[in-house]
C-alpha cells in the first residue's frame, strides 16, 4: 500500500524583520538577509517595532509598510546608488541658497 504525504501548506512569510538595532534593521527577503541604516532609510528611524514588522512583499520586487506608508524597491537595497533616497525631512536640513542680488 502506497501512502500519500498531506498537502503542503501555506508557505511562511518570504519577508521578515530580523533584527533592529539603534542604527537600523534587518529584513530577511526569502533567503537573503539586507541591513537597512537609519542615516540612509530615515523613514523608519522613528517607527514602533509593530511599524517596522508590519512589512508587505506584494510582488517579488517591491516592499511596503502600510502603517508608515512607505514603499520601496527590493533593488535599492541591493544598489542604492541608482536609487537616490531624499525623505522632505533631510531636505529641510539642507541648506537653500540665498537668491542672488541683481
Amino acid at each position: 500500500m502506497k501512502t500519500k504525504s498531506a498537502k503542503r501548506g501555506k508557505p511562511t512569510s518570504a519577508i521578515e524583520v530580523t533584527n533592529v538595532s539603534t542604527h537600523g534593521f534587518w529584513l530577511m527577503i526569502d533567503q537573503t538577509e539586507y541591513f537597512l541604516p537609519f542615516t540612509e532609510f530615515p523613514w523608519f528611524r522613528d517607527a514602533t517595532i509593530g511599524q517596522l514588522t508590519n512589512v508587505q512583499l506584494p510582488s517579488p520586487h517591491h516592499l511596503y509598510w502600510p502603517d508608515l506608508d512607505v514603499d520601496l524597491a527590493v533593488e535599492s537595497l541591493t544598489n542604492p546608488d541608482r536609487y537616490p533616497l531624499i525623505s522632505p525631512a533631510l531636505r529641510k536640513q539642507t541648506p537653500r541658497e540665498s537668491p542672488k542680488a541683481p
